[in-house]
């Protein structure tokens, strides 16, 4: 994956200029930002302008920067993408921030990739680790996906408040969650299988330890930060969580690598019937059917599917919308998951279609008995109205 140029016995690290996290983070968004430019452009789609117009045109004007807001079209096309570089060079803007969630975060690393200028992620949620990395995925207008998109830099500066993130639908950071686990269940598995992480070189054992740093922080802290966004309270967990999910997934994804669990999400998103999950939580259901196709332990598949019903995630296809699906549906799936440029190659070991798909029908059981265990009861399917 990336850019092979550096040949294959290089190990590559890549990282964001600045992170910063904390609670009324955004506050100071201006000065921040007054670093890489004096005339920024803020993509944000209407419902999170409303929740930080106030805040953000208090902070750039403390920092004697003109505040001009573009509005997020919702999803991260190509043709997005070219619209807002075409606003950034229309407006003689100098720095491109993406505020709000993932989708608003790869549209404006395109823009400012296309136009020249640096990027800033400013997060509101936590509910992917988009925000640190020199990549974009890429969907179509009806919202499969489409590539990554590569860039040969991170974003300049990432800031994360975590009173927003506390705010916001809990079901935000619980996908999160489900994004990063899968950090460290990849990133093992390009190790062992010496393939190459997503800047194109080995990965270091930085970024492998990083993966496995956020999988351990979210085992301890993940149930209780969760309790803590249902009242919107920032606790010591939601601090470590947020960071997880964001910082430690983001480093451990792009340095370490990405497998099976990325390319089923990317495979689900082929079908219509999962259009109503967000990213984490396809990339849960990931998770499982590459544990299964890894043939991991019981007690581990067991344990990672009890939790993340805990979590809130699902474990099941019937809660993805495929319950019923036939062959021919799921080999859609399969289909996308293994086209040839997809991180499922990443593996140490051989496999067919035949087996990606048995797999994610083996996901079924797992996540009934994972939930009945929890006392979660029956898996519901998604009403699409």
């Amino acid at each position: 994956m990336g850019d092979d140029n550096q040949g294959p016995t290089l190990r590559i690290f890549a990282s964001p200029g600045r992170y910063v996290q904390g609670r009324g983070a955004l506050a100071r968004l201006g000065e921040l930002v007054a670093d890489h430019g004096s005339r920024p452009l803020v993509l944000a789609d209407d419902v999170v302008r409303g929740l930080t117009e106030q805040v953000v045109t208090d902070s750039f004007r403390e920092a004697g920067l003109p505040l001009v807001f573009e509005r997020f079209g919702g999803v991260p096309t190509r043709a997005e993408a070219a619209r807002v570089a075409a606003v950034i060079g229309d407006g003689g803007h100098d720095v491109v921030i993406g505020l709000g969630g993932g989708t608003a975060i790869d549209t404006a690393k395109a823009a400012g990739d296309d136009s020249g200028v640096p990027w800033v992620s400013a997060a509101t949620v936590a509910s992917t680790d988009a925000p640190t990395s020199a990549l974009s995925v890429v969907y179509t207008e009806s919202g499969a996906f489409e590539s990554y998109r590569f860039y040969d830099r991170n974003p300049a500066l990432v800031v994360v408040d975590t009173q927003l993130v506390a705010e916001a639908p809990t079901r935000f950071l619980a996908a999160g969650v489900g994004d990063a686990l899968a950090t460290w269940i990849e990133a093992r598995a390009v190790r062992d299988a010496h393939s190459h992480n997503m800047v194109g070189g080995l990965p270091t054992r930085s970024g492998t330890t990083l993966a496995r740093l956020s999988w351990d922080i979210l085992w301890e802290s993940a149930l209780p930060a969760l309790e803590a966004v249902d009242r919107n309270l920032v606790t010591p967990a939601v601090e470590a969580v947020v960071e997880a999910n964001t910082l430690l997934s983001g480093l451990g994804f792009e340095s370490g690598g990405l497998a099976a669990a990325h390319a089923v999400h990317d495979g689900l998103t082929a079908v219509d019937q999962t259009h109503h999950l967000a990213h984490g939580e396809k990339v849960n259901i990931g998770s499982l059917t590459q544990l299964l196709m890894e043939g991991a332990p019981t007690s581990e598949v067991d344990a990672f599917a009890e939790f993340t019903a805990r979590v809130g995630l699902p474990t099941t296809l019937t809660e993805a919308g495929l319950g019923d699906a036939d062959d021919a549906t799921l080999d859609r799936v399969v289909a996308a998951a293994t086209a040839p440029e997809e991180t499922i190659h990443n593996l140490p070991f051989a496999f067919t279609p035949r087996d990606v798909r048995d797999a994610l029908r083996a996901v079924e059981g797992v996540g009934r008995r994972a939930r009945a265990r929890a006392g979660l009861g029956e898996p519901s399917a998604p009403d699409h109205g």
